[in-house]
């Protein structure tokens, strides 16, 4: 046993020239191989040497294996290590350190009997200079301090304020930011935790506000990321963290808001509105003067916007805490005095003529009365009065303007507190003169007034019971002249948005007083209409149309405005008014804002969708009957754009339906296009049989658009009837018709429906039924292109829901970019898979779209397309280029940054592919990365000015565009490598400059004004 001691001491005298060994030995330790205190008797020698610095290596060794295996301890090695370590602390200074660490090490242990931490760390008060320590043996002392307070904080507080004291004499004079982090939170345990400071309140505070306001720049490239807003929020946490430190606190922030420095009174403005959390008026009450007088100083000749909103911010902290702090029924209320005070010295510049000061103290008292409801009252009772004075004394709209625009902001703030008798609200004896003035405002010439009148309106009318009936019938007027007299479209806009708003507060109102307006304009026959030009006829419909979707905003006034609507579109569609495509898409524009509108009530829901889809589908139906001489105004009716206009509204109105009454709907629509069951429809007495599978009309099958558009937005949780008898005629229709909108809207139907189908044997006869149709039209016939948009759109369908048969259908689009005459749509569709569809495929349709399939599409099929361009004949690789692009382009930018070392070199020959729509997806998958990735751009800073250049000449004035853009940001790499471009790129961007389009020139002179200022002082 001694031969084993004795090799065992030899070899950690070994270890003690660089500790090699400590971790294996801690090892040995845990495994039950030694006891620590083997590994104590072993280093005796080492840890009793006379030489200070093998003392020191001895211990140190001790302390690496503790910090290893304190876990493990049993309390009486605790005792004898801790007895041990607190001797040495009396040792020689070059002991320190180490013995620290090994403090550290036990201060961790969960075995340390009680009294032992107070016994450590009085030792180290009495025994420990701290601060003449560097700074990891100050952070270790911190770092005990810490841990002793997690697990021993009752024992801690039996020292009393001897343990405050002791770290007031630890912490003084710390200059580490990483040291004060530490610090500042135990400061800020001390107080919140309710330890006993004693007499020391005082010398806490000095301690710690010495730093304030925090000075602190951190160096380049720091390895710790301590940053001074850290700092500056740590020490705030300390100062605001008692009400005892106030008397000393609030002078020194008063100071320091009246220097010199923005970021001192930043901070210090800051830190006051911190405090008003806790302080009350007992603390604020001698302050409360000077307090005032800063601020308004600070608001009043501010250099900084945000120096003057942490002064309104602390001003309205100030006034909350007055308001909020519990009385005493003989004591002073302070809020009062404090109010009249910013009022009285404010009120004299709301009444200059030259209105300078204006804005700014109007600010300031608004910033008091959002504060509570007792402080809005006080101060809007004595403002109000003063300032609807001065509106009717001031003639120049603009100064009238000014005006509206403060009373608006008093009346925003007043609709914050609630009253539950009205007659206790500041504004009812002001009700008169309020509506007086907005209605002035409103019929005002200026335009600016007008919009401010609006908002004033829309606020006026959201208090309860403030505006009378005849009030509500003369504003209704009022909005009724500006969506309609009113050449202003701003003006118009916000007519609509506060017809809106208002509409559902008041649904009575407007359905008396607007609604039959808008049915009367709405209705005007073409006798009314022929002695007007047709922009005026378009415009008035469609302000008509788009007031009656604002105002259904109530389910009372749906059922009003929508039946308005439908009927308008069966009087086009009868030929009643002169009717083109545009019209007739502005009426489906509205309809669908109307279901936008009543998607939050199911009650208005339902009713819209079992209104306005059957009316849809019946003129849809009948415009596609076969006839001998096609109606013009029919076969508007089934153009693609006004069918994708209907595709939205009924999208919209499925979408939230519930599952029960989508199953109601479902079961009426889906044999409508099997079996033509034409019952549901209004006016359904047509010529022929609506059959869109079965040698339907071209006109019927392209209604097939209308079935996608229902079926693929409802609840994934619908069962579909006789889905497989739809999915085989749908499948059958995308690949053998030739009407390309048919063809391709049963595709996205067909595919909508496999994305949310289950997993299961069903789905796997869809997917195998769709390649067998696939792989027979794609090789060879009249209908590779329909095949490959079944391929596409089934893919997509797949790749959103992380299908495992997705892969595969990728390696087969892949495999089709080298064919002569699918390729190039091929690499447009990579754009396609990587889009949000408007209409089929989207999360509101309740498609399974996961999370990051852009990203795991990137991971998996880049590299493929990568290796093809390399390998692929030289007439085919544009179109892996355009592939690449349109997957770069899309790709989330965080995603794309690491992998564009190994890729730049291919979205920069693809610059030079001759096709715009490569050419322009990748520009826009430039743009950003010259922001996001500086360093890696500029290498190649020679190619990209080049290419740049030669496309702001480009026959596309997209791309022209676009490669402006990235001149422009070229200037966010390093100015040394752009220097030697400078005096080029200024000679090229003067030819732009003459560019026939306005969004050109406008682009050329900003990107041409920014390498202007390469390099110049200030840049």
């Amino acid at each position: 046993m001694r031969q084993n001691k004795v090799s065992m001491a030899e070899r950690f005298q070994t270890d003690l020239r660089g500790y090699p060994g400590s971790y294996s030995y801690a090892l040995k330790v845990k495994s039950g191989s030694y006891t620590v205190l083997q590994v104590v008797e072993a280093l005796g020698s080492s840890l009793e040497n006379p030489e200070p610095r093998t003392r020191a290596r001895g211990i140190q060794l001790l302390s690496q294996v503790l910090l290893q295996c304190h876990s493990m301890l049993l309390e009486k090695e605790v005792v004898h290590l801790l007895l041990f370590c607190e001797d040495r602390l009396k040792d020689h200074h070059l002991v320190i350190p180490p013995v620290l660490q090994g403090l550290r090490a036990l201060s961790l242990c969960v075995a340390l009997p009680p009294g032992l931490a107070v016994s450590v760390l009085k030792a180290i008060f009495q025994e420990v200079h701290v601060q003449s320590l560097p700074q990891v043996d100050r952070h270790t002392v911190y770092n005990i301090i810490t841990n002793f307070m997690r697990t021993r904080e009752e024992e801690l507080k039996g020292l009393g304020a001897d343990f405050t004291f002791g770290f007031i004499q630890v912490m003084d004079g710390e200059k580490d930011p990483r040291n004060l982090l530490v610090a500042f939170r135990i400061v800020h345990d001390l107080i919140s935790k309710d330890y006993n400071l004693g007499p020391f309140v005082e010398e806490l505070f000095e301690v710690t506000s010495c730093y304030f306001p925090i000075d602190f720049t951190p160096p380049p490239n720091d390895p710790y990321g301590i940053q001074r807003e850290d700092l500056i929020l740590s020490l705030r946490a300390v100062l605001s963290s008692t009400p005892r430190f106030a008397e000393f606190l609030l002078p020194l922030l008063i100071e320091k808001v009246d220097s010199e420095m923005l970021s001192a009174k930043l901070d210090s403005l800051q830190t006051l509105n911190a405090c008003c959390a806790v302080y009350g008026q007992k603390e604020l009450k001698d302050f409360l003067p000077s307090l005032w007088t800063s601020i308004r100083r600070e608001v009043f000749q501010t250099a900084s916007e945000r120096v003057e909103a942490a002064g309104l911010a602390a001003l309205h902290s100030l006034t909350a805490c007055l308001s909020h702090s519990v009385l005493r029924a003989d004591a002073e209320d302070l809020l009062d005095s404090f109010l009249s005070n910013i009022i009285q010295d404010c009120r004299h510049h709301l009444c200059e003529p030259d209105m300078k000061l204006v804005w700014p103290s109007a600010k300031l008292l608004q910033a008091a009365a959002g504060a509570s409801a007792r402080a809005c009252d006080h101060i809007t009772s004595n403002v109000l009065p003063l300032l609807l004075e001065q509106f009717h004394k001031h003639s120049q709209s603009n100064q009238r303007r000014t005006i509206l625009e403060m009373i608006l902001g008093f009346l925003k703030l007043q609709q914050k507190w609630g009253y539950e008798d009205k007659n206790e609200r500041p504004l009812c004896g002001f009700k008169d003169q309020l509506c007086s003035l907005v209605f002035m405002a409103l019929t005002d010439p200026s335009t600016q007034l007008q919009l401010v009148g609006i908002r004033t309106l829309t606020v006026l009318g959201a208090q309860p019971d403030f505006l009378s009936s005849g009030d509500l019938e003369l504003a209704v007027g009022h909005l009724y002249r500006l969506i309609f007299l009113e050449d202003s479209q701003s003006c118009r806009v916000a007519a609509m948005e506060a017809s809106g708003t208002l509409a559902t507060l008041y649904p009575e109102a407007f359905s008396s007083h607007l609604v039959p307006k808008l049915s009367e304009k709405l209705h005007v026959g073409e006798s009314d209409f022929a002695t007007r030009d047709g922009p005026t006829k378009r415009s008035w419909h469609l302000h008509c149309l788009q007031a009656l979707s604002a105002v259904s905003t109530h389910p009372s006034i749906v059922k009003e405005t929508l039946p308005l609507l439908l009927q308008h579109l069966r009087q086009m569609n009868k030929g009643i008014m002169t009717t083109g495509s545009s019209e007739i898409i502005a009426v489906c524009h509205s309809l669908q804002q109307v279901a936008e509108k009543c998607q939050q009530d199911p009650e208005s829901c339902w009713y819209f969708h079992q209104t306005a889809i059957p009316c849809l589908l019946a003129l849809t139906v009948q415009a596609s009957m076969p006839e001998k001489e096609p109606s013009v105004l029919k076969k508007v009716l089934l153009e693609d754009e006004v069918l994708a206009a209907m595709v939205s509204v009924i999208g919209t109105a499925t979408t939230h339906l519930s599952p029960d009454l989508a199953a109601q709907s479902v079961a009426r629509i889906v044999p409508l296009f099997l079996d033509g069951n034409i019952s549901f429809l209004p006016e359904n007495s047509f010529p022929y049989r609506f059959q869109p599978f079965q040698n339907g009309s071209s006109g019927q099958r392209r209604l097939v658009a209308l079935l996608m558009a229902f079926v693929c937005s409802l609840p994934r949780n619908v069962e579909i009837p006789r889905l497989n008898q739809l999915m085989r005629e749908l499948l059958e229709l995308s690949c053998c018709c030739s009407c390309p909108f048919s063809s391709t809207a049963a595709a996205k139907c067909f595919a909508g429906l496999l994305n949310k189908h289950p997993a299961g044997q069903q789905l796997n006869e869809f997917l195998q039924l769709a390649m067998d149709k696939v792989e027979a039209s794609l090789d060879s016939g009249p209908y590779r292109i329909q095949a490959f948009t079944l391929l596409l759109w089934v893919t997509k369908a797949l790749v959103l829901r992380y299908h495992p048969l997705s892969s595969c259908l990728t390696d087969r689009l892949m495999g089709l970019l080298s064919d002569p005459e699918l390729g190039p749509a091929v690499a447009d569709g990579f754009s396609l898979l990587m889009s949000d569809c408007p209409d089929v495929l989207t999360r509101a349709g309740h498609a399974e779209v996961r999370i990051m399939f852009r990203q795991r599409f990137f991971t998996d099929n880049v590299p493929a397309l990568v290796q093809g361009f390399h390998t692929a004949p030289q007439d085919v690789k544009p179109n892996y280029l355009k592939g690449l692009s349109h997957v770069l382009n899309r790709l989330p930018k965080p995603v794309l940054l690491p992998e564009l070392p190994t890729l730049l070199s291919l979205l920069l020959e693809a610059l030079s592919c001759p096709d715009c729509v490569v050419q322009l997806s990748t520009l826009g998958c430039l743009q950003p990365l010259l922001l996001e990735a500086p360093q890696v751009m500029s290498l190649h800073v020679d190619t990209l000015v080049t290419k740049f250049l030669n496309l702001s000449s480009s026959p596309s004035m997209a791309v022209r565009i676009a490669a402006l853009q990235c001149m422009h940001a070229l200037t966010h790499l390093p100015t040394p490598v752009l220097l030697p471009y400078k005096p080029q790129v200024i000679r090229a961007l003067a030819k732009p400059l003459d560019d026939k389009k306005r969004l050109v020139r406008k682009e050329a002179v900003s990107a041409r004004g920014e390498w202007f200022l390469l390099g110049s002082p200030g840049s």
